[in-house]
């Protein structure tokens, strides 16, 4: 007995001085990879500025901060040396990386390594010929009038029969409660997700019912989503590369909810092969995709890229619509007078796919709002070899580039000196919605990148925000200015609360 409990003292002693050992080395590398990655040694203002976080004594936003750079440098590009990212608000520069060297700017390795857990080899962490070839695949399946019919029938029988009805319900306690209110950034995250899981998967995991549920589903892609992003800002990749070796704290919840989801997404996919049937064109993307190739991983890779996409950036749209309309109280009557015109003013009446390409004034407030606040701030791309920039920077292989949507729409150089303001009559011209140039507004990418869903989550940000505009009048309960949350898309910290009634007419 006393050589057993001799030999469990050793063992324990053992693992015990292991682990600290690891402890100990885990930290000194993550120390060191701060130092690596950051080169403190830069003395200028902007990385002083940046290490010290002095910026925040006048800014709430990192991207406000950014946007304030940028407008004061001659050329629209600054570098921050300490994080090796060369940053610019300059449209010219924007061609030069995603038409005119495209090949030269691709996601990179870095970045695929962040989403790589998650995504996979998706899309939207895919380069090179893997990037060509989904590419293609989805061109052809998303361009179809059939497939797009099918998402906006998706998207209208959603506000139908979950999002109407529960405002509707709100609407009824906030007439009796004056002090009642609602976070209109979940209700759209919950309805974004509804519609995508549906037209992606052909599930519905019903986030938007009366009761709210909490959905297992939703909340894994949740806490997925946003610990992928939360790798993309740690001081040096090390550390999040170190936590998820020895899978601790963050990194081991995030193994945990991407195995929620892949489990989920492989599940749908097994029944969808099990129950073969011919395809039609009212099937989900998934049954689209299924006939294209027999590597179920590559499939499901593919398949959650598009939920991502589609979930958060609608929703990040709308909730920044909803914001600065409730600031512009003029346009939201612009938008209902165009609407009865097009439609007449039973508001009751769902609006037709035709109709929403007569609202010309409703197409540039959508866009006017995207142009201010995008649902993704920036993007970034990494140089495969040594280059100069349109505008004339200098950029050695493997440096970091961010282009700056947010920036870009706060630039007087490109908007005129009245590019703070919101003002949807920009976008017009005779009355008539004009699209402005990709490379001067990338809020869909531009180039050979250019978003290919982009026409879709329009139409579904209209459709929402027209079918709630003409039923409700919604006040925005929040006097602050947005400040976002670190994320792959743009969140409101503290969500949009809201008080909604219905309209009197």
């Amino acid at each position: 007995m006393a050589f057993e409990a001799s030999l469990t003292w050793l063992l324990q002693l053992s693992f015990g001085f292991f682990f600290f050992t690891f402890t100990a080395l885990f930290f000194i590398l993550s120390i060191l990879g701060f130092f690596l990655k950051l080169k403190p040694c830069c003395s200028c203002e902007i990385c002083q500025s940046f290490l010290t976080s002095s910026w925040t004594l006048e800014y709430n936003n990192l991207c406000d901060w950014y946007s304030h750079l940028l407008s004061k440098s001659p050329t629209g590009t600054i570098h921050v040396h300490v994080l090796g990212n060369v940053i610019t608000a300059n449209p010219e520069n924007v061609e030069h990386m995603l038409k005119t060297r495209f090949d030269n700017y691709p996601k990179g390795k870095p970045f695929s390594a962040i989403l790589g857990d998650l995504l996979g080899r998706g899309i939207f962490n895919a380069d090179g010929d893997l990037w060509r070839f989904q590419r293609k695949m989805a061109s052809l399946e998303l361009g179809s009038v059939s497939v797009r019919s099918y998402a906006f029938n998706i998207v209208t029988t959603e506000i139908e029969s979950r999002l109407i009805p529960l405002l509707s319900s709100v609407a009824d306690k906030c007439n009796n409660d004056s002090s009642g209110s609602l976070d209109l950034q979940d209700i759209l995250r919950r309805f974004s997700f509804d519609s995508i899981c549906r037209f992606s998967f052909g599930l519905d995991p019903g986030c938007l019912r009366l009761s709210l549920p909490i959905s297992e589903f939703a909340a894994a892609f949740d806490l997925a989503s946003k610990l992928s992003a939360e790798r993309a800002i740690t001081t040096s990749p090390m550390i999040w590369k170190l936590k998820r070796f020895f899978n601790l704290g963050s990194e081991k919840q995030l193994k945990q909810a991407i195995k929620s989801v892949h489990e989920l997404a492989e599940e749908v996919i097994r029944h969808k092969r099990n129950n073969a049937r011919p395809r039609s064109s009212h099937d989900d993307l998934l049954s689209h995709f299924i006939c294209t190739t027999d590597d179920d991983i590559f499939l499901r890779d593919i398949v959650v890229s598009f939920l991502l996409a589609g979930r958060d950036t609608v929703a990040s749209a709308l909730t920044s619509f909803f914001w600065i309309l409730s600031k512009n109280t003029h346009v939201v009557e612009k938008i209902r007078e165009e609407s009865n015109r097009v439609m007449g003013q039973e508001t009751e009446k769902m609006v037709e796919f035709a109709q929403l390409r007569e609202m010309h004034y409703l197409q540039a407030a959508v866009h006017e709002s995207m142009r201010l606040f995008p649902p993704v701030q920036f993007d970034s791309k990494f140089c495969e070899e040594d280059d100069v920039l349109a505008d004339g920077t200098f950029v050695t292989r493997g440096t970091r580039v961010t282009y700056h949507p947010y920036a870009m729409g706060r630039m007087e150089r490109i908007w005129g000196p009245d590019c703070l303001e919101f003002k949807p009559d920009r976008w017009l011209r005779g009355g008539v919605f004009k699209q402005a140039d990709p490379f001067k507004y990338p809020v869909f990418q531009a180039g050979r990148r250019v978003c290919l869903g982009k026409e879709m989550a329009i139409v579904e940000m209209k459709t929402v925000a027209l079918s709630l505009i003409r039923r409700f009048d919604i006040q925005v309960a929040m006097a602050r200015a947005p400040t976002f949350m670190p994320g792959l898309t743009a969140t409101l910290r503290g969500g949009l609360p809201i008080v909604v009634r219905e309209r009197k007419h």
